[in-house]
This record gives structure tokens, C-alpha cells and sequence, in this order.
């Protein structure tokens, strides 16, 4: 009875056994492992596509574009600068600035970026800007942003603008040229465009001088874009100190500008020009004309005032040459000092009337002396002296004298002379006869000034220039130009008795207005005809001038004043330009701080008559 039991307990667990073994051998043993096969070898497919996609790519990028991509990070992580290098300053001999590099402002407005309104701005803006508020308004409307509000803004201006602290306004900086001498010193400084090229001048002619070079340099950048201070080569905006040094004094140019403008505006004239020169080696110690220009603002003057028409302009110098002619004749030989011709007032040369200025109020002086000659500027006379030179000696001589030439003028756009050839020089008695009283040929104001300074010197044709050098801020030389040597023309003794007949214009003749108390000077007028560029010569249209040489008994400066086209009856070289010249000497005596001339009593000529008695054995 007791088995059974046993029986059923242990047949239970193996129906339970059995019916797990039947459900088991109905479950999908293979299809589950069959998936998870397929997605192990889909996930290694995808590494394994994806690894190598990536070693294409990296091969794309390292090997096929290496060339470019290293090109345009190198376009971003450098830059190549050329840094901004201001032109160098000029300044005159006693070191006054003439023309330096600053930085102005450009203001520019984004009316889409104001935080107040338009009207709220240009009430601010327009006291600095000394604008009226309503018309800003109205450049505020003209677009949304970039407009262009002013140029040339200084550095105050920048500031209070700053100070406002306005959104929407935009300083933009530069450099621009200043010149703070503005028309004083114009016709030798000259001016530089917008691109900073000079146009005019110095700035023009010494360009290479006063543009500093700047080699490129290389700076490396951050990912900011900020510059790496460790790749900043080390000295690169350290700028030299030198500065073009000219040889003009600009309180002698105020002095000659305003002398000239007062007899300009006198004698209602056309134009005038003032040249000082240092004797000894040509240098200018001033050069202006008038009408000038301001080179702060040259675009607003006519392009005529650009050029420095004493160095660009031909005139007859009439009267004022007739030194140079007697100093030919004297040292030809064909002359001396002593010499005497007979001044009728008036003659027939090639079938051509020639007279003496005053001839209708004196008529003829009979027998005068060379030095009466110069002293009354007798044309006559100078007719009677040249035609003891031979044509061809003359024609000689004035050549060798740089007649139709250029001075050399370290100055832009000087003008050779006009001078007519050999041929019809030497085969024309009216031509000769022309030139010995300056008219037949033409010349520069400048010309003028050196063929005088060969007087003063003692015979030696100098360059007339501007430029002294390059100086450090101590006054060391950096360079200096290179002039050609003077080159002898008339001997000492030739000049100096031309120098004695130049004083007795001053002391007696025909240049008294030019005499200073206490100091010797010589002098020669000179009142031309003008000549016309269609042939012959303008009616009522002439060119007055004076030349002055001071001091007499030791030579230093030549200064010649031309006035073109006064008006008046009484406009003459000694009414118009001799005034100007005794303003410049009587500067010169203070500014170069020179002694009054030791006394000399004059020794009056001996007549005719005497010279003859003294010449009988």
C-alpha cells in the first residue's frame, strides 16, 4: 500500500521533465542565433566601411589636398604686412618744420546701429563737426550704413567725437601731410596727393629721399586672429629719425613774401617772385612767388599756382642783364673799365631805331664813362660795348654762361632759356645789339640770381639748390647732395670793377630806392618790354626787376625781385622791385646779424679830357 505513492511522486517530475524536453525541442533554437550573427557581422561592417571611409579621407586630405589645405592655413594663421611708414619732415636751416606726416580720421555713420535718434545725434555731432544738425540729418538718410560723414579730421576732433560714446559712428584712420608754414613756403615744399606722391617741390623732386622703406614682414596669428607677440620680428616699426634739411630760412621768406605782395597788390600787378641766394655755393636762403597756394588745401587753387614760375617761366631781363655783358667785355678785352663812348640817346642798328629809356625827357649824354653806362642804364652805351666784341666771341661767351640752358635747380620743371643759334646770332647786328640790353632772349628768375652771383663770387658759376641734406635730430649729417663744381667764368678783378659800377646805381643812379643807411650795395634796374609768344612785344604789358648784391665790399647774397605786369605810369623797376630787394637786405642785416660797411669815400671818375692828359708822355 505504501509504493504507490512513491511511485506517483517520482513519475511527476518526469511527465514535468518530458513536457519541458517536448516545448524545448519545439522552441526556434537555430533562428535565434542566426540574427545575432547578422547584426555582430553588420556592426563590423559598418566599423570597418566607416574605418575605411576615414583612411580615404585622411588620405584625401593628407596626401590629394595637402597642397591647398597647408596653402590656406598658412593664408589664415599669417600675415604678410608692409607697415604704414610716414614720409620723413622737412624743415629749414634754423630746424622750423616745413612738412611732417599725421594721423587724421575719417567719420563714417551706420544709422541702422543708432541706439538714439537721428536728430539726437547730429545735435551732438554738429557743434564738433561745426555743421548744421539738419545737415547731418539729411546724410543720415542716405542709406542705412557706410556713409561718409567728414574727411581729414584731427585728433581732437576725434577725441570729443570718442568722448560721446555714440553706436553707430565708425573712426577710420590715416596719415595725411601737414604743412604748418601753409602758403609761406609753398613754391619750394610743394604738396603730395592722396596716395602720398609728391606733385610739386621737394615733395616732388626729392621723392626717393623722403619716402622711408619698409621691407614686408611676416607676423603669425592666433585662432582669435590676435598677433602672436613671439613672431613679431623684432624692430620692425622702429623708424629712423632723419629729416630732409632744406637751405631756406622761413622768417626771410615772410619777410620777402609779404614785401612782394604789398607791391603786387601796389602797382595791380599780375604776379611777382623774390630769389635769395647764398653766393658762395648757390644755396637758397628763399624762394617764393605770389600769387601762392596753401598745400594743406591745393585743390582748391587753379593748377597754375603748382608751378614755381620763377624757375618755370622765360621773360627778357632787360636791364638787369647789362652787368653780365659788361663783365664779357671786360674780360674779352674788347673793354675796360676805363673806356668811354659817346651816347647819342639814340641810333640806327640793322635799319632798327634803339634808344634810351628817358631819351624824350634827356636825349643823349654825350661822352660817358662804362660806369655812367650802368649807372643811367643806357641802352645806347651797351650797344657801343658790345659791338667792340667780335660776334662770335660773344656769342661765345653768353653760351658759356649757360644762356638756353637750365640752372641745374634741384627744384622740378625748370625751363631751359631761349636763345637764338650761332648763325643767325652772329650774322644779326640787331640781334647782338638786342642783347646787350637784355631783351632777344629769355630766361628763369632763377637763372638770373646765379648768372649775378658770378659778380659777387668773384667769377664762378654755382648750382642754385634747396636740399642741404639728410640730419639725425642732433644735427649729424646722413647725406648730402652732390652739386657739380663751381666753374670759373670771369676773374676777380673783372667782377670786382663791375661790383663798383653796380654800387654807384645804388649810391647815384637809377636803384637809390634799394640803398639801406650804413650798409654798401650794388644794384641794377631793369624795365623790360613783354614779350609776346605770337612774335614781337605786348603794348602797355612789361616785367620790372631789381637785382641786388650785398654787401658790396665782401659779396655774400644776390637777391632779385621781378614783378610781372604792374600797372601805373610810374611802375618801373626802381618803383616796383627795388623797394621788395631793401626789405629783403634789411632782414638779412638782422637776421644774419651783419655790420654796417666801413665808410668809403667814393672816387669820382676823371673826365675824358683828364684820362687824356694823364695817357700824354
Amino acid at each position: 500500500m505504501g509504493s504507490p505513492p512513491r511511485t506517483l511522486r517520482s513519475h511527476r517530475p518526469r511527465r514535468l521533465s518530458s513536457m519541458m524536453g517536448r516545448r524545448a525541442s519545439r522552441s526556434p533554437v537555430v533562428s535565434q542565433a542566426e540574427p545575432s550573427s547578422f547584426r555582430l557581422f553588420l556592426v563590423w561592417g559598418v566599423l570597418l566601411a566607416s574605418a575605411g571611409g576615414l583612411t580615404l579621407n585622411l588620405f584625401r586630405l593628407q596626401v590629394v589636398q595637402a597642397p591647398e589645405l597647408q596653402k590656406r592655413a598658412q593664408e589664415q594663421q599669417m600675415v604678410y604686412l608692409r607697415p604704414f611708414v610716414p614720409r620723413r619732415q622737412v624743415i629749414d636751416r634754423t630746424g622750423t618744420v616745413l612738412a611732417l606726416d599725421r594721423p587724421v580720421y575719417t567719420l563714417f555713420a551706420h544709422p541702422k546701429l543708432f541706439k538714439q535718434s537721428k536728430q539726437e545725434i547730429a545735435d551732438q555731432l554738429a557743434p564738433i563737426l561745426n555743421v548744421p544738425a539738419a545737415a547731418l540729418v539729411r546724410k543720415f538718410d542716405e542709406d542705412e550704413s557706410g556713409i561718409r560723414i567728414r574727411n581729414s579730421l584731427s585728433e581732437n576732433i576725434q577725441d570729443r567725437i570718442t568722448r560721446l560714446r555714440l553706436d553707430g559712428l565708425e573712426l577710420i584712420q590715416s596719415q595725411q601731410r601737414f604743412y604748418p608754414q601753409q602758403d609761406l613756403t609753398a613754391d619750394v615744399v610743394g604738396y603730395v596727393n592722396d596716395d602720398q606722391k609728391g606733385q610739386a617741390g621737394i615733395e616732388l623732386s626729392q621723392q626717393t629721399v623722403l619716402e622711408r622703406t619698409a621691407k614686408e614682414v611676416i607676423l603669425r596669428r592666433a585662432g582669435d586672429g590676435s598677433f602672436l607677440p613671439d613672431h613679431v620680428p623684432s624692430g620692425f616699426l622702429n623708424l629712423d629719425a632723419l629729416q630732409l634739411q632744406l637751405t631756406v630760412d622761413t622768417r626771410l621768406h615772410r619777410v620777402a613774401l609779404d614785401a612782394l605782395r604789398q607791391q603786387v597788390k601796389k602797382f595791380s600787378a599780375k604776379r611777382g617772385a623774390v630769389v635769395v641766394m647764398d653766393v658762395r655755393d648757390g644755396s637758397l636762403l628763399s624762394l617764393v612767388t605770389a600769387p601762392s597756394y596753401d598745400p594743406n588745401w591745393y585743390y582748391k587753387y587753379p593748377v597754375e599756382r603748382f608751378k614755381n614760375w620763377a624757375i618755370t617761366d622765360l621773360y627778357e631781363p632787360g636791364s638787369t642783364f647789362k652787368p653780365i655783358n659788361v663783365a664779357i667785355a671786360l674780360e674779352d678785352g674788347s673793354v675796360k673799365p676805363n673806356s668811354y663812348f659817346l651816347d647819342e640817346g639814340q641810333i640806327t642798328v640793322g635799319g632798327w631805331p634803339i634808344q634810351n629809356y628817358d631819351f624824350s625827357t634827356s636825349g643823349g649824354r654825350g661822352t660817358v664813362s662804362v660806369t655812367d653806362i650802368i649807372k643811367y642804364s643806357s641802352n645806347v652805351g651797351m650797344v657801343h660795348i658790345v659791338q667792340q666784341i667780335k660776334p662770335v666771341a660773344f656769342y661765345r661767351w653768353l653760351k658759356r654762361l649757360g644762356i638756353g640752358e637750365t640752372t641745374g635747380i634741384d627744384l622740378p620743371s625748370e625751363s631751359p632759356g631761349q636763345f637764338k643759334d650761332q648763325d643767325t646770332f652772329v650774322n644779326s647786328a640787331v640781334e647782338r645789339a638786342t642783347t646787350s640790353f637784355g631783351q632777344g632772349f629769355s630766361l628763369t628768375p632763377i637763372q638770373l640770381a646765379q648768372l649775378h652771383s658770378t659778380l659777387a663770387n668773384g667769377g664762378k658759376l654755382v648750382t642754385p639748390h634747396v636740399v642741404r641734406g639728410l640730419f639725425d635730430v642732433s644735427g649729424q649729417p646722413y647725406w648730402k647732395p652732390k652739386f657739380p663744381a663751381p666753374r670759373t667764368i670771369f676773374s676777380r678783378k673783372t667782377t670786382q670793377a663791375v661790383l663798383s659800377m653796380m654800387e654807384t646805381v645804388v649810391t647815384e643812379g637809377t636803384g637809390k630806392s634799394a640803398e639801406v643807411p650804413g650798409y654798401r650795395i650794388g644794384g641794377k634796374t631793369g624795365t623790360a618790354q613783354k614779350a609776346n609768344p605770337y612774335g614781337g612785344y605786348l603794348e602797355n604789358a612789361k616785367i620790372t626787376s631789381f637785382v641786388g648784391i650785398f654787401p658790396i665790399e665782401a659779396p655774400r647774397y644776390v637777391v632779385v625781385a621781378v614783378v610781372d605786369e604792374p600797372q601805373g605810369s610810374d611802375a618801373f623797376g626802381s618803383t616796383v622791385a627795388a623797394p621788395i630787394v631793401k626789405s629783403v637786405i634789411e632782414a638779412l642785416v638782422t637776421l644774419e646779424e651783419i655790420p654796417p660797411s666801413k665808410k668809403v669815400t667814393p672816387t669820382p671818375s676823371p673826365s675824358p679830357e683828364a684820362e687824356a692828359a694823364a695817357e700824354e708822355p
